[in-house]
C-alpha cells in the first residue's frame, strides 16, 4: 500500500482543519496510522489518492445502497443541477421523495425533510415536548442520536471510540431531563416510568444500534418498551438514521412490526448527499410550524439536488428489491466465511449481523448491550484493521461502528475479504500468545 500523497495531504490538513478532519472518527485516532485520502469512488471500491483500492465496507458511512457512483443515482444529480442547486422555495422533488418515505416507511405519515440525522433528532425531541407539553426524555447508554445537547450523554459513535461518551461544553441543565436506560434491559425501561410516570415526553432508541457496534434487540425489547410508552402517553421515536433500508427497505420497525409515533431517517434517503427526514402521525406532525407552535426551519431543506438523488435512489430499491436481497445475501456469505474461519481457528469473537448491517466485536462475550460492546479488545481490532487495510479491504476505523455492504458487492470481493480475515486473525492470534 503507497499512502505517500494521503500522508502529505494529512498534514496539510491539520494546519486548516481541526485535528485534519471534519469528523472525528476519520482521523483513524482509534486504529493508529494516518488517513487515507479519497480521490475517487466506484462500485464497492474506494480509490485513494495514491492510486490504491480498496474494497469498501463503510460505503460513506451507509448511504450507498447501490455502491458508489450509481448511474442512476448521477443522471438524477445531473438533471436536477441543470436546473439550479437550490431555491430556497417548495419544488415537487419533495414531494416525491416524501411519498417514496410513506411507501417503505407508512408509520411517516407526514414528512419534514432536513438536512443531517442530527437535525432530525433535535427537531423531533421539540415537537415530542412540544406535542405532549412534557420534559423528559428516555435515551439509551450506547445509541448516538447526532451531537444534539440533550442527547449527548452516553453515546455512542465517535465519541465512544475516542473515549469521551460525553461532551465538554454540554451544560448539566442541558441534560438534566435526559434519562439514561440499558438497551435490552426492559427493568431500567420500567423504574425510569416509575420514577416519573407523568412527565416523560418521549423514548428516543437506535431500533437496532449501529453507533457503538451492531447491536441487536432481545427478548422483545422493542414491544416492551412501546408497550410503556403507550401505557404513559408517551411517544415513542425511532431513530433509524442508520438502520432506516438497510436493516430492511422498511427499516427495523418493518422487521420487528413496530409503529413508532416518530421516526428519523438518513443516509439513504439522501444517496449521498445531505438529507434527513423525520416523519410520524399526522396529528403530531402537524405541530409543527407552519400549522402548528413548534417551530423548525432550514434555508437547504428540500434542496433539489438531494431530494433528485434520494427519489432515484428509493425508486430504484422500490423498482427492484431484489437488489437489497442480493447485498443482504452477500452479507450472509461474508459472515458465514468470518465464522468458519474463526472456528477453524478457534477464535471466540463476535460478529452481531442484521440485514446489510455488521460488526466484529473482538471479544468473547455476547453482545447485547453498551456494557458487553465496552468488553472489546480495542488493540486487537486495531491490528485487525490495519492488516485488513495492507490487504486492501477498508473497514470502519473504530471497534465501535457498523460495517455496510451493498448491491455492488459481488463473491469475489466478498471471498477476498474473508481470504484475508484469515491471515489477518492468524497473525492476530499469534500477537495475542506473546
Amino acid at each position: 500500500m503507497n499512502n505517500k500523497k494521503s500522508k502529505e495531504l494529512f498534514k496539510s490538513a491539520q494546519k486548516i482543519l481541526v485535528g485534519g478532519v471534519n469528523s472525528p472518527v476519520r482521523s483513524f485516532g482509534a486504529v493508529g496510522g494516518d488517513p487515507l485520502f479519497i480521490s475517487r469512488a466506484e462500485g464497492c471500491y474506494l480509490y485513494t489518492e495514491d492510486g490504491d483500492a480498496f474494497i469498501d465496507y463503510v460505503l460513506s458511512w451507509g448511504p450507498m445502497l447501490f455502491g458508489h457512483a450509481n448511474p442512476i443515482v448521477l443522471k438524477a444529480i445531473q438533471k436536477a443541477m441543470e436546473h439550479g442547486t437550490s431555491f430556497g422555495a417548495p419544488c415537487k422533488q419533495e414531494i416525491e421523495l416524501a411519498e417514496l418515505i410513506r411507501h417503505f416507511f407508512p408509520s411517516c405519515e407526514k414528512v419534514r425533510m432536513v438536512n443531517s440525522g442530527t437535525e432530525a433528532t433535535m427537531s423531533v425531541i421539540r415537537l415530542a415536548r412540544g406535542f405532549t407539553k412534557r420534559k423528559r426524555i428516555i435515551k439509551f447508554k450506547g445509541c448516538y442520536h447526532g451531537h444534539v445537547d440533550s442527547l449527548l450523554v452516553q453515546a455512542g459513535s465517535g465519541g465512544l471510540t475516542h473515549g469521551y461518551p460525553d461532551s465538554a461544553g454540554v451544560l448539566p441543565e442541558a441534560v438534566q431531563h435526559t434519562i439514561l436506560c440499558d438497551y435490552n434491559q426492559i427493568e431500567s425501561v420500567a423504574e425510569a416510568f416509575k420514577s416519573y410516570p407523568e412527565d416523560i415526553a418521549a423514548l428516543i432508541v437506535e431500533p437496532v444500534p449501529g453507533n457503538m457496534g451492531v447491536v441487536l434487540p432481545q427478548n422483545n425489547f422493542l414491544n416492551d418498551i412501546q408497550k410503556l410508552c403507550q401505557k404513559h402517553g408517551t411517544l415513542l421515536i425511532f431513530d433509524e438514521v442508520m438502520s432506516g433500508f438497510r436493516v430492511s427497505p422498511g427499516g427495523a420497525q418493518a422487521v420487528f412490526k413496530i409503529k413508532p409515533d416518530l421516526t428519523c431517517l438518513g443516509k439513504v434517503i439522501g444517496a449521498g448527499l445531505p438529507c434527513a427526514a423525520f416523519g410520524g402521525r399526522a396529528e403530531i406532525m402537524d405541530f409543527l410550524s407552519p400549522l402548528g407552535p413548534v417551530y423548525q426551519a432550514g434555508t437547504l431543506s428540500g434542496n433539489p439536488l438531494a431530494m433528485a438523488a434520494g427519489s432515484a435512489m428509493l425508486q430504484h430499491l422500490k423498482d427492484h428489491p431484489e437488489l437489497f436481497t442480493a447485498a443482504e445475501n452477500m452479507q450472509k456469505r461474508l459472515v458465514q466465511g468470518f465464522k468458519q474461519v474463526m472456528q477453524k481457528r478457534g477464535a471466540q469473537f463476535q460478529i452481531n449481523s442484521i440485514g446489510t448491517m455488521f460488526t466484529l466485536f473482538f471479544t468473547s462475550n455476547p453482545v447485547n448491550s453498551l456494557k458487553d460492546v465496552q468488553t472489546a479488545n480495542k488493540a486487537q481490532f486495531a491490528r485487525f484493521f490495519q492488516g485488513m487495510l495492507e490487504k486492501g479491504i477498508y473497514l470502519a476505523p473504530s471497534q465501535f461502528e457498523s460495517n455496510f455492504l451493498s448491491s455492488a458487492h459481488h463473491e469475489k470481493e466478498i471471498d477476498q475479504t474473508v481470504e484475508a480475515f484469515e491471515s489477518i486473525l492468524e497473525s492476530i492470534q499469534q500477537v495475542g500468545q506473546k
